[in-house]
């Protein structure tokens, strides 16, 4: 089989689950697609060094994660601020700084998990990925990946009631 059909089947297989777990990782669907569509494009260009070692899926995931560590690294140093046109949440000031503490606070205790169970609770909770489609990416069984996130949320709700 040819390099191009190659990258034409795995896109066909492969691009939704690309897409949903860059949009875990950027939080903007917009940015998720440009990367996907940067990330077979890379494939294309290094299909050469796939070498069969993991899942095709795992191969492109790690080349999205990658790109998306580029972007950021890109972004930090531009540190621009983007004006947009959103209209002001009717919420009170008050209830509005506390739910951006509420979130902020389970946003960092999740990234205080140790590697695995942070990757798992971004998958699960940002990119809406089934346990057996998170096992899957991270070369884990589905069982794994639930028991994980079990453990991975009690861990953070122990955390976050010793700190209220």
């Amino acid at each position: 089989m040819s390099a191009l059909k190659e990258i034409e089947k795995a896109y066909t297989q492969h691009a939704k689950d690309v897409y949903r777990y860059l949009l875990s990782l950027t939080h903007d669907e917009d940015l998720a697609e440009e990367l996907t569509q940067e990330t077979f494009f890379r494939a294309m260009r290094t299909i050469h060094r796939y070498d069969g070692a993991c899942k095709l899926s795992v191969w492109l995931c790690q080349i999205a994660k990658h790109l998306w560590y580029q972007q950021l690294d890109k972004y930090s140093r531009r540190n621009e601020v983007e004006l947009t046109d959103e209209i002001p949440n009717k919420e009170s000031p008050e209830q509005t700084t506390l739910l951006h503490m509420e979130k902020t606070e389970l946003y960092q205790a999740i990234h205080r998990l140790p590697e695995p169970m942070r990757e798992l609770m971004y998958l699960r909770l940002t990119g809406e990925f089934s346990f057996s489609e998170i096992g899957s990416l991270l070369g884990k069984s589905e069982n794994w990946a639930r028991t994980t996130f079990y453990r991975a949320k009690q861990k953070i709700i122990k955390e976050m009631e010793g700190s209220t």
